[in-house]
C-alpha cells in the first residue's frame, strides 16, 4: 500500500471498560453496541471524514483493555493532542484515547504485532465484593496458588491449544507460543498475568477456568498438562467469566517508536520476578 500525498497513518493506544459493549468488532447487521463503533464514531468527528479502524485484539463481549493498539488512515492533518482531547470530547466515560502517533504504512496494528500481553483478575473471598464487581471475576472456593502455578508451566511453550479455543474460534491453526503465565495474589485478588505470540478465542478465559479447578483442589495439577495433549475442548473446564480479562500490553517492533505505557489494570502492580 503506497499513501497518496497528505495521506497518514494514525496509531491509537485504547483504554476501555468493555461491560457495555459487544466486544471489539462492530457488526454489519446487528446495531448492538461495539467500542469499534463507538470510537469510529468519534474519530470522523475530529477527521471530517469516514473512518475505519484496525486493532491489536479483538476483544470479546464483557473484555476490558488498558493498551488496545488501533490504527486507521486519513488525510486530516492533527496534532497528535488535538486527536488525544478532540476525539475524547466525543467518547463516553468509559472509553479512552490514552495516547496517538504517526507511522508509515508499513506499520499494521494487528499484523506488526510481535505479542500480546493479557491480565486475569479473580477475586477469591468467600463473600462477593461491590465496587468492582464487573472489572474481577469472583472465585468463592479458596485457590492454592503455588498449585496453580505449577499447572502453568505445563502450557508454556510453543503447543496446539485446541483444547482451549473456543468452537466457533475461525484461527487457521491452534498453535500459540506462550511465552509465559504468572499467578500472583495481592491480598483477595489473584492475577493471571500470561503473554503469548497471539491468542485464540477465549483462550485465556478457558486457561483460567483450566487452573481455577485446580487451585481449589479438583484436580491435580498435570491435569493442565492432560487437557493440553487432548485437543479437544470437551476436556477442559467452563470457560471464565469475561468480566476479570484485560488486554494490558501490545508490542510492536523499536523502529515504529510508539509509546509505551506499563501494563494496566492500575490497580495491579507489576508482579514479582
Amino acid at each position: 500500500m503506497e499513501f497518496s500525498e497528505g495521506h497518514r497513518r494514525v496509531v491509537l493506544g485504547i483504554e476501555y471498560h468493555g461491560t457495555q459493549y459487544h466486544g471489539w468488532q462492530k457488526q454489519k447487521f446487528d446495531p448492538v453496541p461495539t467500542v469499534q463503533g463507538v470510537l469510529e464514531e468519534a474519530l470522523s468527528k475530529i477527521a471530517a471524514g469516514e473512518v475505519k479502524t484496525v486493532c491489536a485484539g479483538r476483544t470479546d463481549a464483557g473484555v476490558h483493555a488498558t493498551a488496545q493498539v488501533v490504527h486507521f488512515d486519513t488525510t486530516s492533518k492533527r496534532e497528535p493532542k488535538a486527536w488525544v482531547h478532540g476525539v475524547n470530547t466525543h467518547l463516553p466515560n468509559d472509553i479512552s484515547v490514552r495516547w496517538v502517533a504517526e507511522t508509515d504504512d508499513s506499520f499494521h496494528a494487528r499484523f506488526s504485532a510481535t505479542s500480546r500481553r493479557y491480565r486475569y483478575l479473580i477475586f477469591n473471598h468467600p463473600s462477593k465484593q461491590a465496587l468492582f464487581h464487573d472489572t474481577v471475576s469472583w472465585v468463592y472456593r479458596p485457590l492454592n496458588l503455588d498449585i496453580m502455578q505449577q499447572a502453568a508451566l505445563y502450557l508454556e511453550g510453543k503447543h496446539d491449544f485446541t483444547s482451549f479455543r473456543a468452537s466457533a474460534c475461525q484461527a487457521k491453526s491452534p498453535v500459540r507460543d506462550l511465552q509465559f503465565v504468572r499467578l500472583y495474589r495481592a491480598g483477595s485478588l489473584i492475577v493471571l498475568d500470561v503473554q503469548a505470540n497471539a491468542f485464540l478465542q477465549h483462550m485465556v478465559r478457558n486457561i483460567a477456568g483450566v487452573l481455577i479447578d485446580i487451585g481449589s483442589g479438583k484436580h491435580e495439577p498435570e491435569w493442565a498438562k492432560a487437557v493440553l495433549e487432548a485437543r479437544d475442548r470437551r476436556d477442559g473446564a467452563i470457560t471464565a467469566s469475561a468480566r476479570g480479562l484485560y488486554l494490558v500490553s501490545v508490542e510492536y517492533p523499536d523502529r515504529f517508536q510508539l509509546p509505551k505505557t506499563p501494563p494496566g489494570p492500575f490497580l495491579v502492580n507489576e508482579p514479582p520476578h
